[in-house]
């Protein structure tokens, strides 16, 4: 459940205030879901609610929401089949929510398509600091060039927000997107994890190396012709990740 924080100042909720958005929270715990919603609310987002997966598709069906807040823990159809679906569906960002510290399930969540994830007991602080730097992400990337031709294969176009393989569109998340163009925009430069948690993520306090693997393993099945021999997307041992083009 949420842990106990001081309220914000006033200054400081002006400002959360200005970054609205509605957040669907798939929760079956009636506690963490009131609790959750107090906080969202207070930060000045709309909220929705949903008990379980079935439900909580159905209400995003009826009504999307700019982030969803996903437990893994449901009854019926759990929160990996869940997030499956609505990615399926959408690249709403997912913030996986897991009662659990296993590092199984949080590769699970974010291979499942989550963008992010928080082990339960959560401070406010931190879950509204994840959800702001998701919802300030954009596809338009000002500093990039109009068109980044990695190879004859690669295509990245980063303000349409498309990729094409071989003339081809591929269909990735935003948080995949907005990987691949900060580093395809200076190829051949290494990006550590710290940066990439900086400037893909928008936080660095609160994340975590392996959110960057996950994402760069999932990259990699979608643009490269074997992804355990990288050609585009190369591991720099020790030091990060670099776009070779």
């Amino acid at each position: 459940m949420l842990t106990s924080s001081s309220p914000a100042t006033e200054a400081e909720g002006a400002t959360v205030a200005s970054v609205s958005g509605r957040i669907l929270i798939i929760e079956d715990d009636d506690s963490i879901r009131a609790t959750t919603r107090l906080v969202l609310e207070d930060e000045g987002y709309s909220v929705d609610e949903a008990t379980s997966a079935e439900e909580g598709l159905e209400r995003f069906q009826q009504r999307q929401a700019d982030c969803v807040l996903l437990d893994i823990m449901l009854p019926s159809l759990s929160g990996f089949d869940c997030c499956r679906e609505l990615r399926r569906r959408s690249d709403v960002p997912i913030i996986m929510v897991t009662a659990r510290s296993d590092a199984f399930d949080v590769v699970a969540g974010l291979e499942a398509g989550a963008d992010d994830y928080l082990t339960k007991p959560f401070e406010p602080k931190e879950l509204t600091a994840r959800l702001r730097a998701l919802l300030r992400r954009t596809r338009g990337f000002t500093d990039s060039p109009r068109v980044i031709r990695l190879g004859d294969e690669l295509e990245v176009i980063p303000d349409e927000g498309l990729v094409r393989r071989s003339g081809e569109p591929v269909h990735l998340t935003r948080t995949e997107f907005r990987l691949l163009c900060e580093m395809a925009a200076a190829p051949n430069r290494v990006f550590t994890r710290e940066t990439l948690l900086e400037q893909v993520w928008g936080y660095g306090y609160f994340g975590e190396a392996k959110l960057v693997d996950v994402h760069i393993r999932r990259l990699r099945t979608k643009i490269e012709d074997d992804p355990a021999s990288p050609r585009f997307v190369q591991t720099v041992r020790g030091l990060g990740y670099k776009v070779v083009p």
